[in-house]
């Protein structure tokens, strides 16, 4: 039990000093992304996700009541697109600068290399950042078209939590092991929003017989994260750092459970229920 809240307090800790740097209390800062927008300190992220918490909870729907829902197609097909071709350079990006060649896939700390490719993962790490706040613009469409159904709880705490996480990895964990995470969330993404782009052109295409499983590459997403996350736990003397692998390890799982029920839910109850009428 000793060892449990030692692991907890030495987590929290961490992830504290993380935060401050500007204020000279994170001595955990990475200095490869410190001059980089956004990353000094946390308040802008703050006030990025109160304002899109507010929007898209209370705001928007106040200002969406009494009016016609907002024909955004062309937005849409272009926002769609964007994220497709900005995914897919961040997997080039990770397989050019160490998932398709140099780094370990089961056991890869942090180092502290000031080398050319560093920065260049840096950077890589960064821009996934950016796209985790682009992707908040996901809800501001539903808004504003007024599909407020889909605005459930996983939702927004996906999209909330995915910008939090990734801004703490920007400033403390640049790189290594964890950009897994990243690596395989583009891939997703791209099929994603490859698919919102087709049921734009394609509107049948939404009740299309495969769609569930979109959802399904969705939940092997987080299984292999976790399962990706397990291994600094279950590797003998492996170096990567596990008070990130734990709150990730954790993470993932949590999605997980909340991706399955939504797949129950959508997929095999109203399958049963729509045989029986």
């Amino acid at each position: 039990m000793s060892h449990v809240v030692k692991f907890v307090v030495d987590g929290a800790t961490f992830f504290v000093n993380g935060f401050w740097s500007y204020a000279g209390c994170a001595p955990e800062a990475d200095p490869r992304t410190e001059h980089l927008p956004m990353v000094k300190n946390p308040l802008p992220v703050m006030a990025i996700l109160g304002a899109y918490l507010y929007f898209a909870l209370s705001l928007g729907p106040r200002l969406m009541k009494h009016r016609e829902p907002f024909n955004l197609k062309k937005i849409m097909l272009f926002y769609n697109a964007a994220q497709v071709i900005w995914c897919s350079f961040l997997i080039r990006e990770c397989v050019r600068l160490g998932w398709g060649w140099s780094l370990n896939w089961t056991c890869m700390p942090l180092g502290d290399s000031r080398e050319q490719v560093d920065y260049e993962i840096a950077l890589a790490v960064w821009l996934y950042f950016i796209l985790k706040i682009v992707d908040l613009l996901d809800t501001v469409f539903m808004v504003l078209r007024k599909n407020f159904h889909q605005i459930s709880f996983l939702h927004v705490y996906h999209h909330t939590g995915m910008v939090c996480a990734i801004w703490f990895a920007v400033k403390v964990i640049p790189g290594a092991h964890h950009t897994f995470l990243g690596f395989i969330n583009c891939f997703v993404h791209c099929f994603l929003y490859a698919y919102y782009f087709i049921s734009l052109l394609v509107p049948s295409v939404k009740s299309a017989w495969w769609k569930k499983y979109i959802t399904l590459v969705q939940l092997v997403q987080f299984g292999m994260i976790a399962l990706h996350e397990l291994l600094p736990f279950i590797i003998t003397n492996c170096a990567v750092d596990r008070r990130i692998s734990g709150p990730l390890l954790a993470q993932n799982l949590f999605m997980f459970a909340l991706f399955s029920e939504f797949y129950f839910r959508k997929y095999v109850q109203l399958g049963h229920k729509n045989k029986k009428n």
